[in-house]
């Protein structure tokens, strides 16, 4: 059994909204990663197994390696088809947002969603919840939001509903969300939960090799390139930064999803705790933070950057230039270390 971490008043809400509504929108945020599509897939079939009217829209498109998930081609990128996205959500009864806790991490979509009359329900795993919705299932201690999912359909007595192509995105979102649970994911109820999707007939071995098994040859040269070539090392920090401009993104021919996982490989190196990686995309810079033990990822990314997330993995967004974005860091890296260093020695 796993302990009931949402509480029961927000589950009976849940419930009711079901009842009354059927025409339901799944929104997550921009650039969805592995937790954000599974857990909306996840929700999805859930939600559509039971006969309701869903549609899942996301702001912008997400990595191939996600494209195997069932329903994955029927999710709406709002930059493609913005018009038909806001009629849909303005007509919509019920609107889940599922992995982000403000509306900004929507971007342009954050408005629209703000004005629909549509009863809201937020689930999500991101410290700092918005005011903006009727029902806030947040909890930051659980490892995904598609864990919260799961744990919302079994709270609701719909275990046994569930299917497999639920299961699938369930397992997926929880994978990829803990670094193959090698972070945020000592928690023996984890266990317990792949244990029940298991049993739904979930194939774990190739859900890891549908995500982690299915890169190009291209990917792995500016991989190469990246390490060798754009990797920094501040040892007296225990720190590394990696950077990529769009050019050498082009250079490469790099698809969306590509640099997965780019952020976490410096943690390799003996002694490294802090790991950052700043990519240069088309309108801004997004920033990864990566760590290990307690140092907090997600404390330096809201001073600095202001971004967020969890204490070992984290995020943020700089308008600006790619060089002022370094130089940020660069900056800020001695000062919050010594910080951390003084507070850990107390």
């Amino acid at each position: 059994m796993i302990s009931k971490v949402i509480s029961q008043d927000k589950i009976h809400k849940v419930e009711d909204f079901l009842n009354r509504y059927d025409k339901i929108i799944i929104v997550s945020h921009v650039s969805p990663d592995g937790d954000a599509v599974g857990s909306s897939l996840a929700l999805y079939h859930y939600l559509s197994d039971a006969g309701n009217d869903v549609t899942v829209i996301v702001p912008n498109a997400f990595p191939g390696f996600l494209r195997w998930l069932k329903g994955a081609k029927d999710i709406l990128l709002y930059e493609k088809y913005p018009e038909f996205a806001n009629k849909l959500i303005s007509e919509a009864d019920l609107i889940f947002c599922l992995d982000f806790n403000v509306l900004k991490r929507i971007h342009t979509m954050g408005p629209v969603v703000a004005e629909a009359k549509a009863k809201k329900v937020m689930i999500d795993h991101h410290p700092e919840p918005g005011d903006f919705c009727d029902v806030t299932i947040s909890y930051p201690e659980i490892s995904s939001t598609s864990e919260l999912v799961f744990r919302l359909i079994c709270r609701m007595g719909d275990f046994e509903a569930m299917s497999k192509l639920s299961a699938d995105a369930i397992y997926t979102g929880m994978m990829t969300d803990t670094g193959a649970f090698t972070y945020n994911s000592n928690n023996p109820e984890i266990y317990y939960i792949i244990g029940e999707l298991l049993k739904k007939g979930i194939d774990k071995d190739q859900i890891y090799s549908n995500v982690y098994h299915s890169y190009t040859e291209d990917r792995y040269r500016m991989l190469g390139y990246t390490l060798s070539e754009k990797m920094k090392i501040y040892n007296e920090y225990g720190a590394s930064l990696i950077s990529l401009t769009i050019e050498e993104q082009r250079r490469f021919n790099a698809r969306k999803g590509d640099t997965e996982g780019f952020a976490n490989l410096p943690l390799n190196i003996g002694g490294i705790v802090f790991a950052a990686f700043i990519r240069e995309d088309e309108d801004m810079v997004k920033i990864s933070f990566r760590s290990q033990g307690d140092f907090p990822a997600n404390a330096f990314s809201a001073r600095y950057f202001n971004g967020g997330g969890h204490l070992n993995a984290a995020g943020g967004e700089y308008y600006g230039s790619l060089n002022d974005a370094i130089a940020i860091f660069e900056k800020a890296l001695p000062e919050f270390a010594a910080e951390y260093n003084s507070n850990k020695n107390k």
